[in-house]
């Protein structure tokens, strides 16, 4: 169906303007700016009269948000969430592309497991996807065989999380970011402070000297933590001329690692970070419990500030979600050392992203471009991520005067929960599109539209 969106004002590449957008056979076809006469433009071989209108009057049209980073659980974590659960609620808050995880079971290691992956996405999901291959200390074999036009990138455990996935061989490491042929995406967290920490903090435990709650978490996964790790990336990287990608920046210090002076196309070294970090601190554990627990930890107040001047000067590079659901018995066990890391944010990142606009704080062009335009630079991504005439038509319409309040009985994730419950927010995604086809409206899906394989200029 070709689509008439009308009236609608654009936020794209740093403008903000009014304009009707002409959506045939997939693709942006027509960009109409107001005060154009529609019917005045030729656009061969199509016929606007029998576009399907929308109008969008009042509404904010943005290219859709290209997710660097989510876990969608499957295979073989399924009763957290899957590629077409996770998918829905990835529409619902506007994304139209996603990047997931190998730490699944089995772990996505090999070239056949990843294109499995690639062939349960295109029967399941709503969005576009790409899939990571995922390094251990002995599948070099099978990284260097990854076709980079065709896969995001290589996810590198610097650091044990869910799955425990961790590279802890100097050795590996060095061959890997030598040898991988597309962009190196790590987590990065000391395994070796992270378990010291972890044993004294046990034993205080045992001792009654603390109790075995959520605050715990910043002092296990500290700041160091983070930051020996992600230097050991980028001297790894710096070495090898590697293309690395540090996920999850969550701490001040650690932006003295990156820079600013140079095109986001021209840089080898890169960072991300993700709405809880900028929107919750240490203080948040004491209400919120284990419901913010994730890797690495949310840490004191100043790395919130900092990380957000890190956005603003240009010093973080992508903003992503980092979804990652579990079930709310695996979150709120009561005791530290056996909740689980990580909660659902996919349907919310980008409305509490635009809190901050609606604040005054940041601006609308601002957060198209770190969770839109950067991600489809940094990962040389074919015609999506801006609005363009020829690109995929992937956009979102926006409402920023819809109050509502964050409930789980609006939550599309299968996990059925989220951190940021309970919480106002002024904006909503009515509608999104996905190569051209309406794929969420207002609360309603059309599941006969699946989304598609990225590709990748490289």
């Amino acid at each position: 169906m070709n689509y008439l969106i009308k009236n609608a004002t654009l936020v794209n590449e740093g403008q903000t303007f009014v304009a009707s957008v002409f959506v045939s056979d997939g693709k942006i076809a027509k960009i109409i700016r107001e005060g154009d006469d529609p019917s005045t433009d030729e656009i061969t071989g199509f016929d606007m009269e029998l576009a399907h209108e929308i109008d969008a009057t009042g509404k904010y049209l943005i290219p859709g948000i290209i997710d660097e980073h989510v876990h969608f659980r499957e295979p073989g974590l399924t009763y957290k969430g899957d590629i077409y659960t996770e998918s829905h609620a990835a529409v619902a808050g506007g994304v139209t592309s996603f990047m997931d995880m190998p730490n699944t079971d089995p772990q996505t290691t090999t070239q056949e497991l990843l294109q499995q992956k690639f062939d349960l996405a295109a029967e399941k999901s709503l969005a576009n996807y790409s899939f990571y291959l995922g390094a251990t200390n002995d599948n070099l074999s099978e990284i260097v065989k990854t076709d980079p036009k065709k896969v995001c990138g290589i996810k590198v455990f610097m650091g044990s999380s869910t799955g425990n996935m961790l590279v802890d061989k100097d050795e590996v490491l060095e061959a890997i970011f030598k040898e991988s042929p597309c962009l190196i995406a790590a987590h990065c967290e000391d395994e070796e402070l992270i378990q010291h920490n972890t044993e004294l903090y046990e034993e205080m435990v045992k001792r009654d000297i603390v109790e075995s709650k959520a605050h715990l978490h910043p002092k296990i996964r500290t700041e160091t933590a983070c930051y020996i790790s992600s230097s050991k990336a980028v001297d790894l990287a710096s070495k090898t001329d590697a293309k690395l990608h540090i996920l999850h920046v969550s701490t001040a210090r650690e932006l003295e690692l990156f820079r600013n002076d140079i095109p986001l196309i021209d840089k080898k070294i890169t960072a991300e970070t993700c709405p809880h970090y900028l929107r919750f601190c240490d203080d948040d554990y004491r209400k919120m419990k284990f419901s913010i627990k994730c890797n690495p930890a949310i840490k004191a107040e100043k790395n919130k500030v900092a990380l957000m001047e890190g956005i603003q000067n240009g010093l973080i590079d992508t903003i992503a979600s980092d979804h990652a659901p579990h079930r709310r018995n695996e979150k709120y066990t009561g005791n530290y050392f056996t909740s689980k890391s990580g909660f659902a944010s996919i349907q919310h990142s980008l409305e509490v992203m635009l809190e901050w606009v609606l604040d005054g704080m940041l601006t609308f062009p601002q957060v198209v471009q770190w969770m839109c335009h950067n991600p489809a630079i940094l990962y040389q991504i074919d015609r999506r991520g801006f609005i363009r005439e020829g690109y995929h038509a992937d956009l979102a319409l926006v409402d920023l005067n819809d109050r509502h309040v964050i409930s789980t009985a609006n939550e599309f994730t299968k996990c059925h929960w989220t951190p940021y419950k309970r919480m106002w927010i002024r904006s909503r995604v009515s509608h999104t599109f996905v190569n051209g086809n309406l794929v969420y409206e207002n609360g309603l899906f059309y599941d006969e539209n699946k989304g598609q394989r990225l590709e990748f200029n490289r």
